[in-house]
């Protein structure tokens, strides 16, 4: 081969090597200002509420439904979602509202559901509570107690007081079915502990008890006091006549006046009507069912709240009750919630309520579950 050609034919490889190497710059040059550009991109500061509501769909649906409502999200943000995961749907916690780019749309993705806890207070009626639910969620109260109405097996009671973390998005029928299913669950594991089984009419009978020492004790403590006062008066045939059964529903909050109780012709009047109320007054704690169960020893057939401790004083005749009632007159309502004397039974009562209910030790069980029709 002649040396020219030798020669030219080198120098078209080092060319060609040239503009390789020059191309293969030109490519990471492009390569590296495209980055460049694109953390630029991502770390651009946005505003977004720290709740966030995402409807199921792909992508593309995500990404037009944000834009629609002001998140301005385009071809870029589609491809850094696509490759950092799914994009969870329904309610998701942002939990701030000033980030980067690159923050909202890892969230977008990682993000768990936005919850909420919604408390029931014990003594709380369904009625008011589900127009707290309608409030808190932001869900149609209509729908919400046309649900409770449908699936409840009493007219209250069926939700165990208590606080529950609600994810927001949840529809009427799932909310209600969560917290039905959710309360009979404990009601279930709380009667088999104690009795062994689970018998839901006989189980009720104790909510309604329960409902009514709820809306009665003025304190947990005194919760089995309360009880053996129900208790008494039942098994001598006496109208309980106590307020609270009248405080049911949307009369929840409202006082109880001698119209109210001569004009009442439902069964949580106690003032015409033998017996509990055929349905609990209200939701109900745990430790309200305990009392109900397990009261106390006792002669008790009359309590009145004490205006100076805000506590009930109990007495065993009418006479006595009276005279309590008397020294109420005249004295200045303080509600120190402080005994100003603790009786064997007040001690009972406390024992009853820090002892686990495997450990109780009542009379007979199973003459209480036969008791109950």
């Amino acid at each position: 081969m002649p040396k020219n050609n030798t020669e030219n034919i080198n120098e078209v490889i080092i060319k060609k090597k040239k503009n390789r190497s020059l191309i293969a710059f030109s490519i990471i040059e492009v390569f590296l200002v495209a980055c460049i550009i694109i953390l630029f991109y991502l770390t651009i500061p946005m505003s977004s509420t720290k709740v966030l509501f995402i409807p199921k769909g792909s992508t593309n649906d995500t990404v037009s439904y944000l834009n629609k409502t002001g998140y301005e999200l385009n071809i870029i943000d589609k491809i850094m979602l696509r490759s950092i995961g799914f994009i969870q749907s329904g309610w998701i916690s942002i939990d701030e509202n000033r980030l980067t780019k690159m923050d909202f749309l890892y969230k977008l993705t990682t993000s768990k559901a936005a919850l909420k806890n919604i408390t029931l207070i014990p003594g709380e009626t369904s009625y008011i509570f589900l127009k707290q639910l309608a409030k808190d969620l932001n869900l149609s109260e209509s729908k919400l107690q046309a649900v409770y109405e449908k699936h409840a097996y009493k007219l209250d009671g069926n939700i165990l007081a208590d606080t529950y973390s609600l994810p927001y998005g949840m529809n009427e029928d799932h909310l209600i079915f969560y917290l039905l299913s959710q309360s009979n669950k404990k009601y279930e594991e709380f009667s088999k502990k104690i009795f062994g089984l689970y018998d839901k009419k006989k189980w009720y009978h104790y909510l309604s008890l329960a409902s009514v020492i709820q809306k009665e004790a003025a304190s947990v403590e005194e919760m089995p006091i309360v009880s053996s006062v129900i208790h008494n008066r039942l098994q001598r045939g006496m109208k309980l006549q106590m307020d609270g059964t009248l405080n049911y529903g949307k009369y929840s909050h409202v006082r109880v006046t001698a119209q109210r109780i001569k004009e009442d012709t439902s069964s949580y009047n106690t003032y015409k009507n033998n017996g509990l109320p055929k349905n609990p007054v209200s939701a109900v704690s745990l430790n309200a069912i305990k009392a109900a169960i397990f009261p106390v020893k006792s002669d008790y057939l009359y309590f009145v709240k004490n205006n100076k401790t805000g506590l009930h004083t109990f007495s065993k005749t009418y006479r006595s009750h009276i005279n309590n009632i008397r020294a109420n007159v005249g004295v200045k309502k303080s509600y120190t919630k402080v005994k100003e004397e603790e009786t064997k039974i007040d001690k009972e009562a406390k024992i009853i309520m820090k002892t686990d209910i495997k450990e109780q030790k009542p009379t007979s069980i199973k003459s209480l579950w036969d008791n109950v029709k």
